[in-house]
């Protein structure tokens, strides 16, 4: 991850095509689409698990039927812990065999439609839930050398409990973090850089103009009238965070990809 950051390389965000899509085949192909154009930019794919607990198909699975390129410096596979056991191993292989070597390790979204991993499915002792923690834990023991995993950091949390449960997966085998949407500089962020500095940090840039959607996804109120312009304020996030890497969330690959490629390279 240390090589993203040296070489700017962004991690760009595509969301697979939702299980419940009606245009199945225009949607796959708009996915192949963005994903060969990240790949052509020399950028990072990072692909969605399950994003807002919303069935989707995986990103593993679209990779492999649609044959698409894999270079391990440029995929990204989110993998959260609502799978099965058969289904977890099933991603893991399949990104093992097609030399996917990063994934983002995360508790994730839930919902009525999808499983959730057991206790006993990932070796786990002493626990009622499978968290990040313990998922990353079992590929740490069973996949020994084959993935870098990074975390998610919530800076909307309150900081002692968010703090807490960062240092557990640090110990638990963590190699990178990437964090929650920022608009501006955090506090919150900014100690946690100060707090291990020898961990690549990924943060992550909300690109939608639809504030309203960071207001959900963070779960803290933005006002309405707040003026947001994301390049403008992707730009300030450089010159904020200059020893971070960069997520770009809800990219617009019609409105913005064509502006992102000067950017950091022009702070």
């Amino acid at each position: 991850m240390r090589y993203h950051i040296e070489n700017k390389i962004y991690h760009v965000e595509i969301l697979p095509p939702k299980q419940s899509t009606e245009k199945l085949e225009a949607d796959l192909e708009l996915f192949a689409e963005k994903y060969n154009r990240v790949m052509e930019s020399g950028y990072c794919a990072c692909i969605t698990d399950n994003a807002m607990g919303l069935l989707a198909f995986q990103g593993h699975e679209i990779i492999n039927e649609l044959n698409l390129k894999v270079n391990p410096e440029q995929v990204m596979i989110h993998l959260n812990t609502f799978h099965t056991k058969s289904n977890l191993c099933e991603i893991l292989d399949t990104c093992m065999a097609k030399g996917i070597k990063y994934l983002l390790i995360i508790s994730g979204d839930g919902s009525d439609r999808l499983p959730k991993l057991q206790p006993a499915d990932v070796e786990a002792e002493d626990v009622q839930s499978v968290t990040s923690v313990e998922l990353l834990r079992y590929i740490k023991r069973h996949y020994p050398d084959t993935f870098t995993l990074g975390v998610a950091f919530n800076p909307y949390e309150p900081p002692e409990h968010e703090f807490e449960k960062l240092k557990r997966k640090i110990d638990a085998g963590a190699e990178f973090i990437v964090t929650q949407p920022i608009i501006e500089k955090n506090a919150i962020v900014d100690e946690m850089i100060q707090k291990y500095p020898d961990i690549p940090v990924i943060v992550e840039a909300w690109m939608s103009k639809k504030l309203y959607l960071l207001s959900d996804a963070v779960g803290y109120p933005i006002p309405e009238d707040t003026e947001f312009d994301p390049i403008k304020t992707l730009m300030q996030i450089h010159r904020d965070y200059p020893n971070c890497g960069v997520y770009l969330s809800l990219l617009g690959f019609k409105t913005q990809y064509h502006l992102i490629g000067e950017t950091w390279r022009n702070i």
